[in-house]
């Protein structure tokens, strides 16, 4: 698609909020932004919410509807794209069934499995509904091949790639020396966790290690409190980012990815890029990205996934990561994408 276009994005995931979806559509919009296109976000920030019952942080949307779709009329896109399944999400898609427009979707959460361990309810149940609401659109977006496979077993259908990238100027390999900060004081070798403390994240199945040297965490959530009491040798040192983040990821010795529920996974990315090797449980998202042996280590034990990646040359790790752009990532976004008809929105 040469043509510059008018592409509306409608999220329920966005700033302040700090995670892998705001991420992603933050980064896409920059590239689209370069490459001469108008996107615009329309996020909860632009209508009355409430806060997300167990994460405050996260605003819902209510009733977002008739506000919703006087902006989407007023904007007339030649895209529409819906980032996420909650409320706004829900009300852009029946915005585009009501008037007969062409959307495409992303599949970015695994909210099954995430419900599932807060809740208790059913994947099958949560499965199904999200069926439902991704079966309207022309084509639902995925990061990686496994996620794939396993929506398309479920019965999804009309499911197109949409991979991820990083930024390879901002986290890099720095110079590495027992005295250098961050983690001057700290014993070798350090063991890194970045991400949100939640219990969807599996974090316990690293803390609870006997690892020799430091597990440092980076991060917030509602389990900050909880994991910081039960495990008082680990390293907790809050939410970071930019700069700050970057830092913290060179100078570890290995990243630990203990998440089972991850889609992708874009730390994991930033840790290769830092020339910092990963270790995770072989499943999707790790699978898709990481090399055994080359990039890091997959193993049903997390323990001895860490001893094999403590053991890969960071060389290599960036060399992998150098695979990655969030230029070829937005251009796979681009071609997934359905143009609107002009005459339906005259």
């Amino acid at each position: 698609m040469s043509a510059s276009l008018n592409i509306a994005i409608v999220t329920d995931a966005w700033a302040p909020q700090t995670n892998g979806v705001v991420r992603t559509i933050g980064r896409t919009m920059d590239e689209l932004t370069a490459a001469g296109h108008r996107p615009t976000i329309l996020s909860p920030q632009s209508f009355r919410s409430v806060a997300c019952p167990t994460y405050p942080e996260i605003r819902l949307a209510v009733f977002p509807y008739r506000r919703l779709a006087a902006r989407l009329d007023a904007l007339a896109p030649n895209a529409i794209h819906i980032a996420t399944e909650g409320p706004l999400g829900i009300a852009a898609r029946r915005y585009c069934i009501r008037r007969g427009l062409p959307f495409t979707t992303a599949y970015h959460t695994r909210f099954p499995e995430y419900v599932a361990a807060r809740f208790g309810l059913p994947v099958r149940l949560t499965y199904a509904w999200l069926r439902y609401f991704h079966s309207a659109a022309q084509a639902t977006m995925v990061a990686t091949p496994s996620i794939e496979a396993d929506l398309r077993a479920r019965g999804f259908q009309r499911i197109k790639r949409w991979s991820r990238g990083v930024d390879t100027r901002q986290f890099r390999p720095r110079p590495q020396t027992n005295a250098a900060p961050p983690f001057a004081d700290l014993p070798r070798p350090v063991h890194l966790y970045v991400g949100r403390l939640a219990v969807e994240k599996n974090i316990e199945a690293f803390l609870a290690l006997d690892l020799p040297g430091s597990q440092v965490v980076v991060g917030d959530g509602p389990q900050h409190a909880d994991l910081k009491a039960r495990f008082p040798k680990a390293v907790f040192l809050g939410q970071k980012v930019g700069e700050d983040l970057a830092q913290l990821y060179a100078a570890a010795d290995v990243f630990v990815f203990p998440s089972l529920t991850d889609t992708f996974g874009l730390v994991i990315l930033e840790a290769l890029a830092s020339g910092v090797p990963v270790a995770a449980f072989p499943v999707a998202g790790p699978k898709d990205i990481l090399q055994e042996g080359v990039s890091g280590a997959l193993d049903r034990d997390l323990g001895r996934a860490i001893a094999r990646a403590l053991k890969i040359p960071r060389k290599q790790c960036r060399n992998e990561a150098e695979r990655f752009s969030w230029r070829a990532a937005t251009e796979q976004f681009l071609s997934n994408l359905v143009l609107i008809p002009v005459r339906l929105f005259t």
